[in-house]
Protein backbone atom coordinates (compact mmCIF):
# COMPACT_ATOMS: atom_id res chain seq x y z
CA UNK A 1 0.00 0.00 0.00
CA UNK A 2 1.58 3.23 -1.12
CA UNK A 3 2.26 6.03 1.94
CA UNK A 4 -0.43 8.82 2.23
CA UNK A 5 -0.66 11.72 0.49
CA UNK A 6 0.51 15.15 2.67
CA UNK A 7 -3.13 16.65 3.33
CA UNK A 8 -4.37 12.83 4.70
CA UNK A 9 -0.81 12.60 6.50
CA UNK A 10 -1.31 15.57 8.54
CA UNK A 11 -5.08 13.92 9.51
CA UNK A 12 -4.43 10.29 9.98
CA UNK A 13 -0.67 10.10 10.75
CA UNK A 14 1.62 8.35 8.10
CA UNK A 15 1.13 4.36 8.04
CA UNK A 16 4.98 3.57 8.44
CA UNK A 17 5.01 5.43 11.73
CA UNK A 18 6.67 9.01 10.19
CA UNK A 19 5.79 12.05 12.01
CA UNK A 20 7.73 14.05 9.79
CA UNK A 21 6.25 17.42 8.34
CA UNK A 22 8.48 18.32 5.22
CA UNK A 23 8.89 21.74 3.89
CA UNK A 24 6.64 21.10 1.24
CA UNK A 25 4.32 20.50 4.01
CA UNK A 26 4.60 23.78 5.41
CA UNK A 27 4.69 25.60 2.60
CA UNK A 28 0.90 24.47 1.57
CA UNK A 29 0.27 26.54 5.08
CA UNK A 30 2.87 28.93 5.40
CA UNK A 31 4.37 29.34 2.54
CA UNK A 32 3.26 32.87 1.56
CA UNK A 33 4.22 33.80 4.92
CA UNK A 34 7.41 36.12 5.63
CA UNK A 35 7.60 35.35 9.09
CA UNK A 36 5.48 33.36 11.68
CA UNK A 37 5.24 33.57 15.34
CA UNK A 38 2.79 33.01 18.49
CA UNK A 39 1.77 29.38 20.22
CA UNK A 40 1.58 27.38 17.18
CA UNK A 41 5.12 28.37 16.06
CA UNK A 42 5.94 26.76 19.48
CA UNK A 43 4.45 23.78 19.60
CA UNK A 44 6.02 23.43 16.09
CA UNK A 45 9.14 25.10 16.86
CA UNK A 46 12.08 21.95 16.46
CA UNK A 47 9.59 21.00 13.32
CA UNK A 48 9.85 24.45 11.65
CA UNK A 49 13.59 24.48 12.31
CA UNK A 50 14.23 21.28 10.74
CA UNK A 51 12.70 22.11 7.79
CA UNK A 52 13.42 25.78 7.37
CA UNK A 53 17.56 25.59 8.06
CA UNK A 54 18.36 28.60 6.76
CA UNK A 55 16.04 30.61 8.84
CA UNK A 56 16.64 33.04 11.28
CA UNK A 57 14.92 32.31 14.44
CA UNK A 58 13.87 35.07 17.40
CA UNK A 59 13.17 33.07 20.86
CA UNK A 60 11.30 35.92 22.76
CA UNK A 61 11.71 35.10 26.26
CA UNK A 62 10.52 36.04 29.26
CA UNK A 63 13.13 37.07 32.43
CA UNK A 64 10.97 35.95 35.14
CA UNK A 65 9.01 32.59 33.84
CA UNK A 66 7.00 31.98 36.68
CA UNK A 67 5.50 35.32 36.30
CA UNK A 68 5.07 34.77 32.76
CA UNK A 69 3.47 31.33 34.02
CA UNK A 70 0.75 32.97 36.16
CA UNK A 71 0.26 35.00 33.98
CA UNK A 72 -0.94 32.90 31.37
CA UNK A 73 -2.83 30.93 33.92
CA UNK A 74 -5.09 33.76 34.93
CA UNK A 75 -5.85 34.96 31.60
CA UNK A 76 -5.88 31.33 29.53
CA UNK A 77 -7.26 28.72 31.85
CA UNK A 78 -10.07 31.28 32.20
CA UNK A 79 -11.17 30.14 28.72
CA UNK A 80 -12.06 26.83 29.72
CA UNK A 81 -14.37 28.02 31.89
CA UNK A 82 -16.53 30.25 29.70
CA UNK A 83 -19.71 28.29 28.65
CA UNK A 84 -20.87 30.73 25.90
CA UNK A 85 -17.27 30.17 24.09
CA UNK A 86 -18.10 26.22 24.74
CA UNK A 87 -21.77 26.56 23.39
CA UNK A 88 -20.61 28.75 19.78
CA UNK A 89 -17.72 25.54 19.55
CA UNK A 90 -20.09 23.10 18.83
CA UNK A 91 -22.38 25.36 16.47
CA UNK A 92 -19.43 26.36 14.06
CA UNK A 93 -15.69 25.99 12.88
CA UNK A 94 -13.86 28.74 13.82
CA UNK A 95 -14.77 28.86 17.42
CA UNK A 96 -14.81 25.23 17.72
CA UNK A 97 -11.18 24.90 16.45
CA UNK A 98 -10.48 28.06 18.52
CA UNK A 99 -11.51 26.46 22.00
CA UNK A 100 -10.88 22.69 22.01
CA UNK A 101 -7.96 22.83 20.12
CA UNK A 102 -5.73 26.22 20.73
CA UNK A 103 -6.76 26.45 23.34
CA UNK A 104 -7.12 23.03 25.04
CA UNK A 105 -4.34 20.79 22.87
CA UNK A 106 -1.97 23.34 21.85
CA UNK A 107 -1.48 25.73 24.81
CA UNK A 108 -1.22 22.05 27.46
CA UNK A 109 0.86 20.71 24.67
CA UNK A 110 3.39 23.74 24.97
CA UNK A 111 3.53 23.55 28.57
CA UNK A 112 4.03 19.94 28.45
CA UNK A 113 1.34 19.12 30.53
CA UNK A 114 -0.12 15.98 29.85
CA UNK A 115 -3.56 16.44 31.83
CA UNK A 116 -4.72 19.15 29.59
CA UNK A 117 -3.60 21.42 32.89
CA UNK A 118 -1.39 24.20 31.83
CA UNK A 119 -1.63 25.34 35.91
CA UNK A 120 0.24 22.18 36.61
CA UNK A 121 2.42 22.52 33.08
CA UNK A 122 6.21 21.84 34.58
CA UNK A 123 7.56 23.88 30.64
CA UNK A 124 9.35 27.11 31.65
CA UNK A 125 12.81 26.53 30.61
CA UNK A 126 12.83 23.81 28.39
CA UNK A 127 11.39 24.85 25.81
CA UNK A 128 14.04 27.96 25.41
CA UNK A 129 16.91 25.56 26.26
CA UNK A 130 15.02 23.34 23.29
CA UNK A 131 15.37 25.73 20.53
CA UNK A 132 18.88 26.79 21.92
CA UNK A 133 20.16 23.19 21.52
CA UNK A 134 18.26 23.39 17.77
CA UNK A 135 19.58 26.83 16.16
CA UNK A 136 23.09 27.80 15.53
CA UNK A 137 24.19 30.40 17.23
CA UNK A 138 24.72 33.31 13.94
CA UNK A 139 20.93 32.24 13.50
CA UNK A 140 19.30 32.89 16.62
CA UNK A 141 18.57 36.18 18.36
CA UNK A 142 17.57 35.64 22.34
CA UNK A 143 15.07 38.46 22.69
CA UNK A 144 12.67 40.37 25.28
CA UNK A 145 10.64 42.86 24.52
CA UNK A 146 12.54 44.71 27.23
CA UNK A 147 15.15 45.25 24.33
CA UNK A 148 12.81 47.05 22.31
CA UNK A 149 13.60 47.54 18.42
CA UNK A 150 17.22 47.98 18.24
CA UNK A 151 18.49 44.40 18.60
CA UNK A 152 15.34 42.87 16.79
CA UNK A 153 15.87 45.32 14.08
CA UNK A 154 20.38 44.47 13.86
CA UNK A 155 19.71 40.65 13.88
CA UNK A 156 16.73 41.24 10.96
CA UNK A 157 18.67 43.92 9.15
CA UNK A 158 15.57 45.98 9.22
CA UNK A 159 15.90 49.91 10.08
CA UNK A 160 14.63 50.94 13.77
CA UNK A 161 10.89 52.48 13.29
CA UNK A 162 10.42 56.21 14.34
CA UNK A 163 7.99 54.89 17.13
CA UNK A 164 7.49 53.38 20.68
CA UNK A 165 8.11 49.42 20.75
CA UNK A 166 4.24 48.24 20.85
CA UNK A 167 2.74 46.86 24.19
CA UNK A 168 -0.82 45.88 23.86
CA UNK A 169 -0.88 42.23 24.61
CA UNK A 170 -1.37 43.12 28.32
CA UNK A 171 -3.21 40.75 31.12
CA UNK A 172 -5.07 43.85 32.44
CA UNK A 173 -7.30 43.98 28.56
CA UNK A 174 -7.72 40.17 28.88
CA UNK A 175 -11.71 40.27 29.76
CA UNK A 176 -11.71 43.00 26.69
CA UNK A 177 -10.11 40.53 24.60
CA UNK A 178 -12.07 37.40 25.68
CA UNK A 179 -15.48 40.05 24.58
CA UNK A 180 -13.92 40.69 21.50
CA UNK A 181 -13.20 36.76 20.45
CA UNK A 182 -16.73 35.81 21.89
CA UNK A 183 -18.37 38.60 19.54
CA UNK A 184 -16.33 36.82 16.27
CA UNK A 185 -17.11 33.55 17.29
CA UNK A 186 -20.74 34.28 17.45
CA UNK A 187 -20.76 35.77 14.37
CA UNK A 188 -18.91 32.46 12.84
CA UNK A 189 -21.35 30.12 14.71
CA UNK A 190 -24.56 32.13 13.39
CA UNK A 191 -24.80 29.72 10.16
CA UNK A 192 -24.70 26.64 12.30
CA UNK A 193 -27.43 28.22 14.38
CA UNK A 194 -29.48 28.62 11.17
CA UNK A 195 -28.63 24.70 9.97
CA UNK A 196 -30.12 23.84 13.71
CA UNK A 197 -33.37 25.62 13.52
CA UNK A 198 -34.09 24.30 9.89
CA UNK A 199 -33.65 21.13 11.13
CA UNK A 200 -35.48 21.62 14.40
CA UNK A 201 -38.36 23.10 12.43
CA UNK A 202 -38.01 20.11 9.85
CA UNK A 203 -38.27 17.73 12.89
CA UNK A 204 -41.22 19.60 14.37
CA UNK A 205 -43.17 19.28 11.31
CA UNK A 206 -42.68 15.59 10.57
CA UNK A 207 -43.41 14.86 14.50
CA UNK A 208 -46.19 16.98 14.01
CA UNK A 209 -47.79 15.02 11.04
CA UNK A 210 -46.65 11.52 12.28
CA UNK A 211 -48.65 12.49 15.40
CA UNK A 212 -51.56 14.04 13.75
Amino acid sequence: MGSLMPKERRWFGSLDGNTTITKEEFDEIIGHSVAITDAATSVFAAELIAAYPDAKVVLNYRRDLDAWHESAVKTLVSVHENWALYILSCLGKVPFWGLHVYERFMWSGLFRALDGNIETGIARNEHCNMIRGLVPKEKLLEWTVEDGWGPLCKFLGKHVPDEPFPHVNKASGWENHEAEVTKRYLMSALSGVAVLSAVGIVTGAIAYQTMW
